[in-house]
């Protein structure tokens, strides 16, 4: 039973701090703290029951890892504190799965009954963060992008003013690959096969062009979708500065220095709101285990 509270606690407070970013771009402190309240006080009874420290300490470790990478990423500009605050509460509350399976079955849930993962959980549902996370962000990039055209015509034009370079890089590619293929196939002793060199070339080029294509896509979202003028009077409280290097929205306090200084427009940015990745890829990890494993074998 305990394995089933931290879970459910876990996802609906994941959920309630998605769809709370969804809708002002903020996460509460709050539901992270429940979070991490709740996961101290269901381990702290587990450590005292089988008179050991383990649980808790596991619960702990595990949560203060979370934290302190995405502490990292909030200092490097790219989450919210409550980004990371949520990812280290999921990480408190779910540090192994290992009575998971037989309470889920218990409780009449089917469809996870057979958790597996090749790494142990906390790690397969890190690097599922990071998966499922590129799968939504580019979701929400193009749901941004459907709501503004300009993001399409920018879109567009930079990748018109870049194709010759492109094209030109795209043929040097190729050739490189080429040649690197019928070195390699001369270096093991094998019969240069033309149609298998040009096949590998050709992926190759592919790939980069849809590379290539996604970053100019991601530019054009982050200056056109992400980045606008606003009046001082439309300031909201949460809004994040476009010269703020921190991901860190103003506070009234800030809003009130600024109508102040008798500046009349701010310019302001967004980004993807993440939070939805953490309960999306705790669903994902229970369901089909680990997204690196399944990209590897769709690879082979």
């Amino acid at each position: 039973m305990l394995q089933l509270l931290a879970f459910a606690v876990a996802l609906a407070g994941s959920t309630l701090g998605a769809l709370w970013d969804l809708r002002t771009t903020e996460i509460p402190d709050e539901i992270p703290y429940a979070m991490v309240a709740a996961a101290l006080l269901l381990y702290g009874y587990q450590s005292y029951a089988e008179s050991s420290l383990w649980p808790l300490t596991w619960s702990i470790a595990i949560g203060a890892a979370f934290f302190g990478f995405g502490f990292v990423m909030y200092r490097l500009g790219q989450w919210g504190g409550g980004d990371a605050k949520l990812l280290a509460a999921v990480g408190c509350l779910m540090p192994s799965v290992s009575g998971l399976p037989a309470e889920l079955s218990a409780a009449g849930i089917g469809i996870f009954r057979d958790v597996h993962t090749v790494f142990p959980f906390p790690v397969s549902y890190f690097f599922n963060v990071f998966f499922v996370g590129a799968a939504y962000m580019m979701f929400y990039a193009f749901m941004v992008a459907a709501r503004n055209h300009g993001v399409f015509s920018a879109f567009v034009g930079d990748v018109k003013a870049s194709s010759r370079v492109f094209l030109a890089t795209a043929a040097c590619v190729f050739v490189a690959f080429a040649a690197v293929n019928w070195a390699l196939y001369n270096n093991f002793g094998v019969r240069a096969d033309a149609a298998s060199m040009m096949s590998n070339s050709l992926v190759t080029v592919l790939a980069s062009a849809c590379i290539f294509l996604v970053w100019k896509f991601a530019r054009a979202v982050e200056s056109v979708g992400f980045r606008r003028a606003v009046p001082v009077g439309r300031l909201r409280v949460g809004d994040v500065l476009e010269s703020s290097k921190l991901w860190e929205g103003v506070t009234s306090a800030d809003i009130r220095r600024i109508k102040r200084s008798g500046v009349r427009r701010v310019r302001i940015k967004e980004g993807v709101r993440f939070a939805p990745a953490f309960p999306l890829a705790l669903l994902f990890t229970l369901w089909a285990g680990d997204a690196i494993m399944l990209v590897f074998g769709l690879m082979v």
